[in-house]
């Protein structure tokens, strides 16, 4: 599981460091229509290397703190580039 704290409307998708003990990932969309949310997990998925299928949000839907499970990925969290 990853917990992760997500700041929509940036200039750019990408990793922003730690935040309260959260991974802060900046995502290049805005939060209506789900847009952040769709694009925050596909960013997850090629960081992780998995399919779309195998990044789930399972809490914070609507919210800026989320939960997402990564399936069946042999990439470390430690190795995507936290500054």
């Amino acid at each position: 599981m990853l917990y992760l704290y997500i700041q929509p409307n940036a200039s750019r998708t990408e990793i922003a460091g730690l935040h309260n003990g959260s991974l802060k990932i900046k995502v290049a969309a805005p939060p209506s229509d789900h847009q952040a949310n769709d694009k925050l997990l596909e960013f997850l998925g090629k960081s992780f290397k998995v399919g779309r299928k195998q990044v789930a949000l399972k809490c914070g839907e609507h919210a800026r703190r989320k939960i997402v499970e990564i399936i069946e990925s042999n990439v470390l969290p430690e190795t995507i580039g936290i500054d």
